[in-house]
């Protein structure tokens, strides 16, 4: 629901971006806001700091008073006056380098609170965003507000580098003592939550890169979701990067749990793209984006893939032990009660193939014992005859090469049941190859 709000937003999302380009973020924001917030306080925790702050006006008053009243000469007035001018001098330097790192801060915070900003004063209707929308803020004060209070802080702090209004701030009242500790006690009573309004911002910012892309999409269409596990019924599904004139649909249905499909065919048929085409609309409808789908039901579970596996000379890791650690994180989570939607592609292809379809038969065995859902896609014609074990939850369906007229053709459509075409040696024979029959 927030992202189809936010997709019809378009001025809204459009400001949101090119404000945030405004400053481009560094990777270290967020962790040298955080060091900030909870540095402590560096002039508030002074012994004398509180008691200078009412001494030095304190005593500028009394002696002006016993001036004024020709109790004493006017000069004790102008001599300590100027004492304290002298004596805040030793302030100039510590001041100086904390103004630095505040104004590096609010130079961080002010694209930052224009962002929030737009969002506090854009209406938002759906629940999600609603709620995102009422984190601001605190003490009846929006977020803007209150960061609108630090950057005023800091600019009462910079009246020091007015020579004349130096002078009379600080012989007065010891003014940039005064503004520093005003700040560092809105860090202690606000740095807490910035964070949060950091992390509350980039889950606003995400929603509207989601929105961004359902409004790119305008025919894909909203999954609907299932309320029991386990679900996956797509209507002619393709790949959201395929060019839509290139771009070949398919259907895929995983009706209950457990249940697994068994996708078998030749070499470029369109195994793995099948695979890539289910996962990439699998994790947009666990987004809540659209699909590339005329219509998609599914039942959000955790996606976990075993596709594109490879070995590690650095690790002493051969590409057949790193596809076995990958299986047996699978098999702990679900040991562990996770629900998960599975996604392998030809399992086990670092082995022989007498080994291979022992343990490919015993995986989807105890795969099943354990209430999984996935696709697997294979070379292993064998695989198939898993339906005759298990007839009610696994489905066969092939991707097919034709040959005609000695050309090798693809429709990469979908058909029901084993691959009965390879076409290995004809494309070795091909490409020039000695294949003996």
């Amino acid at each position: 629901e927030a992202t189809k709000e936010l997709a019809a937003y378009s001025d809204f999302r459009e400001t949101f971006r090119i404000t945030g380009l405004l400053y481009k973020g560094a990777t270290s924001d967020r962790e040298e806001i955080k060091e900030w917030t909870e540095a402590s306080a560096y002039f508030s925790k002074k012994w004398w700091s509180r008691p200078l702050l009412i001494i030095v006006p304190g005593l500028n008053i009394v002696l002006a008073a016993l001036g004024l009243a020709g109790v004493i000469p006017m000069m004790w007035f102008g001599l300590v006056f100027g004492l304290f001018v002298i004596g805040s001098f030793g302030l100039i330097k510590p001041v100086s380098n904390l103004q630095r790192v505040y104004d590096k801060k609010l130079r961080i915070l002010s694209i930052y609170a224009e962002l929030i900003s737009l969002i506090e004063n854009w209406e938002m209707n759906a629940p999600l965003l609603r709620h995102l929308k009422a984190e601001f803020g605190m003490d009846g004060k929006s977020t803007t507000h209150i960061l609108k209070e630090l950057s005023q802080e800091l600019d009462k702090l910079n009246l020091r580098n007015n020579q004349l209004l130096y002078v009379l701030l600080e012989g007065s009242m010891f003014w940039q003592l005064r503004q520093v500790m005003r700040i560092e006690q809105w860090r202690h009573k606000y740095g807490k939550h910035l964070l949060h309004w950091l992390n509350v911002l980039g889950d606003i910012d995400a929603l509207c890169s989601l929105a961004t892309f359902a409004g790119n999409h305008p025919a894909y269409t909203y999954p609907a979701i299932a309320d029991k596990p386990f679900v996956f019924l797509a209507k002619e599904m393709g790949h959201p990067l395929m060019p839509a004139r290139q771009c070949v649909t398919n259907d895929a249905d995983i009706p209950s749990r457990p249940f697994f499909v068994i996708i078998t065919g030749a070499n470029m048929a369109g195994k793995s793209t099948y695979l890539r085409t289910i996962g990439v609309n699998y994790v947009l409808a666990c987004t809540g984006c659209p699909v590339c789908c005329s219509s998609l039901e599914i039942y959000p579970a955790k996606l976990v893939t075993s596709l594109r596996t490879s070995d590690s000379l650095t690790d002493n890791e051969s590409y057949f032990f790193a596809e076995l650690k990958r299986l047996k994180q699978i098999i702990d989570r679900l040991n562990k009660g996770e629900k998960l939607f599975i996604i392998l592609d030809e399992i086990l292809k670092g082995t022989n193939s007498m080994d291979k379809q022992k343990g490919s038969f015993a995986l989807v065995r105890q795969l099943m014992e354990l209430k999984a859902n996935g696709i697997i896609a294979t070379h292993d014609l064998l695989l198939g005859k898993l339906i005759e074990y298990f007839p009610e939850e696994i489905r066969n369906y092939c991707f097919e090469a034709d040959i005609t007229n000695n050309e090798l053709t693809f429709s990469y459509k979908l058909r029901e049941g084993v691959a009965q075409n390879m076409n290995a040696c004809f494309l070795m024979k091909k490409m020039g190859l000695i294949i003996n029959d």
